[in-house]
């Protein structure tokens, strides 16, 4: 038996927005506009790729049981883009001696972007 990473599930409001954001955010390609399963991948038919499913217009309840972690080549120079782009550093207690910076999206889905590789 064998297991492939295919997508990663992420809650939206607006499905369409959101995912289109990560699409600029990343340079990767819509596979499915679908507003009820917007799919973004860095290109058609490589995965993994990213669902963006709606969630009513209240959102999550709970917190983000997953995030996504990007390791960049430049990480302040990244942080500054995403920053430009509608991101937002945020605290979820990590403190300040750690290598990686806590965000959020639009939508306050927590992500991480990792320190530059060594």
């Amino acid at each position: 038996m064998s297991l492939r990473w295919e997508q990663v599930v992420v809650d939206a409001i607006d499905p369409v927005a959101l995912g289109q954001w990560w699409a600029d955010v990343l340079g990767w390609t819509v596979v499915n506009d679908d507003p009820d399963a917007f799919e973004i991948q860095e290109k058609p038919d490589r995965l993994p790729g990213i669902l963006f499913l709606p969630v009513g217009s209240a959102g999550s309840s709970s917190k983000n049981p997953l995030h996504l972690d990007f390791r960049p080549d430049d990480q302040q120079s990244e942080v500054e883009r995403l920053i430009e782009l509608g991101a937002q550093r945020i605290d979820v207690g990590q403190g300040n001696e750690v290598s990686w910076v806590v965000m959020a999206d639009p939508e306050g889905n927590a992500f991480c972007v990792l320190s530059a590789p060594s």
